[in-house]
């Protein structure tokens, strides 16, 4: 939707918005948006470098983390101190289930994930004393494409092709995706603080999956099913792009 559009079905619902470039990334784009006054930090930046551990070229774990981790940090940083001085705000990180728990090729991502998990709720815990509410939203697999782009990064690497593990050519994303529109309400609820959860796992029916993963890392064994391939690795073969989970 270009922004002539989005003016325009603001001016019908009696609404302004002010729309700005912002790389979380850039030292000056950040210093440009401390200056906006603001109640609500939502910090959604994100990108997904897709790829198996092994694999995957040193520039592109770097941008992971530097797009998804130290970026939206150090932009929170400056928001935070107004915030502070204010005695009141509300700082929400978009995460994921990655955070929680993970697939193969999305390691990158899932590690970018576990590391804004533990930042976000280091964050809440220093900054409860000053009023400011901390919360985190964890969607599942919604088919918006973000997903099925990361399967395709690896046609960009700058690296030895014949020295790869794996051939990216087969791999799709192996999990089937949800309709983006669920995804919508129960956001909206947590940025405006309509819910005091500080985890929001959508949909709700990802969480018994998401704790099932946890429990079953306390009791996996490091020579289990060695010489098997993954299932879930199979899957990401077997799996075509942009599967909608209703019709898997």
């Amino acid at each position: 939707m270009d922004f002539n559009l989005i003016n325009y079905e603001n001016q019908k619902q009696g609404l302004t918005m002010q729309i700005d470039k912002l790389d979380v990334t850039d030292p000056k784009d950040r210093e440009k948006a401390w200056n906006w006054d603001i109640d609500v930090l939502v910090n959604n930046a994100a990108i997904k470098e897709g790829g198996a551990v092994v694999d995957i070229p040193e520039d592109n774990l770097r941008n992971q983390f530097d797009v998804n981790v130290i970026g939206p940090v150090l932009l929170t940083q400056g928001f935070a101190r107004k915030m502070i001085e204010k005695n009141k705000g509300r700082i929400v990180f978009v995460s994921s289930i990655s955070g929680m728990m993970v697939n193969p090729f999305s390691g990158p991502y899932s590690a970018s994930k576990y590391a804004t998990e533990a930042l976000v709720n280091t964050l809440s815990q220093e900054l409860q004393e000053f009023n400011i509410e901390v919360a985190t939203i964890n969607p599942g697999p919604y088919l918006t494409g973000f997903n099925d782009r990361e399967m395709e990064v690896w046609r960009s690497w700058q690296d030895d092709a014949s020295k790869r593990v794996f051939n990216y050519e087969d791999i799709a994303f192996p999990f089937e995706q949800f309709n983006p529109e669920e995804l919508i309400e129960g956001g909206l609820k947590v940025i405006l603080g309509e819910t005091k959860s500080y985890r929001n796992v959508i949909p709700e029916k990802m969480i018994s999956q998401v704790k099932e993963q946890q429990e079953y890392l306390w009791n996996k064994k490091t020579d289990e099913a060695l010489g098997e391939r993954h299932q879930m690795v199979q899957k990401a073969y077997d799996l075509e792009p942009e599967t909608k989970a209703e019709d898997y």
